[in-house]
C-alpha cells in the first residue's frame, strides 16, 4: 500500500488503544500519510465506576492510544459517540433478544459507527481515508473494489465487514491486513510502541463483567418469564428460565434429565417456549438471510456458488446463494448445518473474496420457497 500520487494524503485512524490499530497508524505514518488519531467514546453502563467503562474506550485504552500518537508525533482526539452507540448498537442488541435472536453487536458497530458516523467525521476533517486495525484486505479489480480475507487466516476479520460497500471501501485502509499477528507484534516492538505486548479482549465491550444475561435482566426483565421446554412433538420436558438465557445449539444449562444429550433447536417467542432435541435434529439444509449487502453494489442475476460462514469463528460450507427480492437471499448448503442462529450473519465467499452477506432470519427446510 503506497501513498497515492499527488502528495501527502490525510487519513483518520480509528484507534482502540490496542496493538493492531497502533501498528496500522504507525505504518501509515511511515508511508508518508498525514495521520490523525481518533478514538470513539462509547456508551457504558456506568460512567462513574472506572471498572464499568466500555472496554473499547476505557481510561486505560484512551491513555494507551494517546501515548501511541505522542510517540508517533501526530494529533489525537476522543469523540463522544455514546448516544449513537446506545441507539444503534446497544438498543438493537437488547431488542434482538426479546425477539429470540442472538445478535453480534460488533456488526452493528462496524456498520453504523466505524464506517458510518466515524467515516463522516473523517470527511469533515478533510481526510480522504479512514483506517482501522482490522485484519482484512482491499483490492481494486475492473474498476470496482473487493473485500478480501486477511493474510493471517486465524485473525481474519472480513466476516465482520461484509456490510461495506463501494463507497466505504474507496475510503477505507486496512494496513495490517497483509501481516500476521506475530508480525504486527514484532513491528510494534521494533517501533517501541507502548502497546506492543498489550493483551487482546474479545468480550462484548459494553458489558464489563461479560455477563450478558445479567445485563439483559436489568433492561428487559419481562423477557425472563419461565416457560415450557418442548420436544419437536410438543411434549413438555421441563421449564426454562427465560428465553434470553439460551441460543440455538446450546447444550449446557437446560436442566433436563434425558437418555441422550439435548440441544436447543428453536426459540419460540410466540409461545415463550424452548424447543429441544438430540444432536441429529439440529442440522438444517438452508437459511433465509435478510438485509443482504452485496459488496459489488449489485445483487447477482442468478444463484451463485459460494462458501458461507454462519458464525464469526465458524467453518465455511459450500452453498448455493439465491438472491431474493427485498434484500433477501436463500442459502442452501451442500450439507445440513447445525448452528443456524437467527441474528448472526451469513457471509458469502468465493476464494479470498467476500461477496457479501446478511443477517440470518431463520433456518429453512428442504423445499421451502421464499
Amino acid at each position: 500500500m503506497a501513498v497515492p500520487q499527488g502528495g501527502r494524503q490525510r487519513v483518520v485512524v480509528a484507534l482502540s488503544g490496542g496493538v493492531d490499530s497502533a501498528v496500522a497508524c504507525a505504518l501509515l505514518v511511515e508511508q508518508g500519510y498525514e495521520a490523525i488519531g481518533l478514538m470513539m467514546r462509547l456508551w457504558a453502563e456506568s460512567a462513574t465506576d472506572r471498572s464499568a467503562l466500555n472496554r473499547c474506550c476505557s481510561l486505560e485504552a484512551i491513555d494507551d492510544a494517546r501515548a501511541v500518537c505522542q510517540h508517533l508525533g501526530i494529533p489525537f482526539y476522543v469523540i463522544n459517540y455514546e448516544l449513537p452507540f446506545l441507539e444503534r448498537v446497544v438498543g438493537p442488541f437488547v431488542a434482538d433478544y426479546t425477539s429470540g435472536r442472538t445478535p453480534n453487536p460488533c456488526l452493528a458497530c462496524n456498520r453504523y459507527l466505524k464506517f458510518g458516523t466515524l467515516l463522516e467525521r473523517a470527511w469533515a476533517l478533510d481526510a480522504r481515508y479512514l483506517a482501522t486495525g482490522h485484519y482484512a484486505r482491499i483490492r481494486q479489480s475492473d474498476g470496482a473494489f473487493q473485500l478480501l480475507r486477511a493474510r493471517d487466516r486465524d485473525k481474519d476479520q472480513s466476516y465482520a465487514l461484509y456490510m461495506l460497500g463501494q463507497r466505504e471501501l474507496y475510503h477505507a485502509l486496512f494496513p495490517v491486513g497483509d501481516l500476521t499477528k506475530d508480525e504486527v507484534r514484532d513491528k510494534a516492538r521494533r517501533l517501541h510502541l507502548p502497546v506492543a505486548d498489550k493483551p487482546e479482549s474479545q468480550e462484548i465491550c459494553f458489558i464489563p463483567d461479560s455477563d450478558y444475561r445479567r445485563f439483559l435482566m436489568q433492561r428487559i426483565p419481562e423477557a425472563f418469564r419461565p416457560g415450557p421446554i418442548l420436544d419437536r412433538a410438543g411434549r413438555v420436558l421441563g421449564e426454562h428460565q427465560g428465553l434470553p438465557c439460551y441460543t440455538v445449539g446450546q447444550r449446557k444449562g437446560l436442566g433436563i434429565a434425558a437418555p441422550e444429550p439435548l440441544y436447543v433447536l428453536e426459540i419460540d417467542v410466540a409461545r415463550n417456549a424452548l424447543v429441544v432435541g438430540p444432536e441429529r435434529e439440529l442440522g438444517r439444509p438452508a437459511l433465509l438471510a435478510e438485509e443482504v449487502n452485496w459488496i459489488s453494489g449489485r445483487a447477482p442475476e442468478r444463484p451463485v456458488e459460494a462458501t458461507v460462514r454462519i458464525r464469526l469463528h465458524g467453518k465455511e460450507t459450500l452453498a448455493t446463494v439465491t438472491p431474493l427480492p427485498d434484500r433477501r437471499a436463500r442459502v442452501r448448503f451442500s450439507r445440513p448445518q447445525r448452528d443456524i442462529t437467527p441474528g448472526q450473519a451469513a457471509v458469502f465467499y468465493q476464494g479470498d473474496v467476500v461477496l457479501g452477506g446478511g443477517v440470518i432470519a431463520r433456518a429453512l427446510d428442504e423445499g421451502v420457497a421464499e
